[in-house]
């Protein structure tokens, strides 16, 4: 289906307002019905609002869920620039122990062996598909870290992608070195939302609704995807 809706809203706030009342109902519900719920969310500034917003909605039933970071930059989770830091901070789950946090963090080992221990786990914990699963999007096109020029953009763009978590080179970012999950997990995900804010985002959206490379803009990936179903987000 690739794009299932394109929701517009006046203004940042209102995105956000609607955006975590959609997600916290689908996550409330799963953990209803399930005792718990997955979530995988995009860092960056875009969903600072959203993600304060979940949290407040979800309150303590934030303990229910296991949460991870989509992609990140190889950096400590203590960095200023970490997804995990943010995204613990944002949401309100500073506290959530290990086991309900993936984490994708540098910690000494190489990016390798921390995309391939948070593979390990992934698939140990059963948490796959997420129940939801939040994407961002750069000026350049990229999503998660699956970045224009990367050498290993086509293994991580691959819908039969052997790795579940890699560790990726994004050319012409600030920090080169991430770690991001792959194309199968993204497109599992049972709530798919792409989260896109600003006038420039948008000609970029369209840009890349309007051409087939993904190897030049690899939203085009997930955009584009018949099994994709992605719902997206706008505010000017």
């Amino acid at each position: 289906m690739a794009v299932a809706s394109f929701n517009e809203y006046r203004t940042g706030d209102e995105l956000a307002e609607a955006l975590s009342a959609i997600v916290a109902r689908q996550l409330l519900a799963i953990i209803e019905e399930n005792g718990f719920a997955s979530l995988a969310l995009s860092g960056g500034s875009t969903p600072l609002r959203f993600l304060q917003k979940l949290g407040e909605k979800l309150g303590d039933q934030k303990d229910m869920l296991y949460v991870a970071p989509v992609d990140e930059r190889f950096v400590p989770a203590t960095h200023e620039k970490s997804n995990e830091k943010m995204i613990r901070q944002m949401l309100g789950v500073s506290d959530q122990a290990e086991s309900e946090f993936l984490s994708l963090a540098s910690d000494g080992r190489s990016a390798a062996e921390v995309a391939q221990a948070a593979e390990q786990k992934l698939i140990a914990d059963e948490e796959l598909p997420f129940d939801v699963l939040t994407l961002g999007m750069g000026t350049d096109g990229h999503t998660a870290s699956f970045f224009p020029g990367s050498p290993e953009l086509d293994a991580v763009m691959s819908e039969t992608a052997y790795d579940l978590v890699a560790a990726v080179m994004a050319p012409g970012a600030e920090e080169t070195q991430r770690i991001t999950m792959t194309l199968p997990v993204i497109l599992s995900a049972d709530l798919l939302i792409l989260h896109i804010e600003g006038a420039a985002k948008y000609e970029v959206y369209q840009r890349a609704m309007n051409g087939k490379d993904a190897g030049e803009m690899p939203i085009r990936s997930i955009l584009h995807h018949e099994d994709a179903d992605i719902h997206v987000f706008y505010a000017p």
